[in-house]
């Protein structure tokens, strides 16, 4: 049996995930809230209806970070590939 603070080696899946929290901090801290309420480490929490309603927030709340990511992510790949096509051309707001 192992201790509760002996760590395990990282497996090859572990570090790829690790790297992707890293480079989605918002989604990270969604995934963190997740897991405190699945170990019970959100608080006080009297009832199942309660700990679901938290879920259900944290669910809602990542799904927002994860399409704000996504939706950055497809504007700044549109914009190298016009850039690309058409290396005069500007994506960017208008000023006025």
């Amino acid at each position: 049996m192992r201790k509760k603070n002996q760590k395990l080696p990282l497996e090859q899946s572990d570090m790829e995930l690790l790297e992707l929290l890293k480079r989605h901090p918002q989604i990270k801290e969604r995934m963190v809230a997740i897991l405190n309420l699945a170990e019970g480490a959100a608080g006080t929490v009297g009832t199942a209806d309660e700990v679901e309603a938290m879920l259900v927030e944290e669910v809602r709340r990542l799904g927002a970070e994860t399409m704000g990511g996504w939706a950055r992510g497809a504007h700044q790949r549109m914009a190298a590939e016009i850039k690309a096509q058409d290396p005069h051309s500007y994506c960017g707001k208008k000023n006025g």
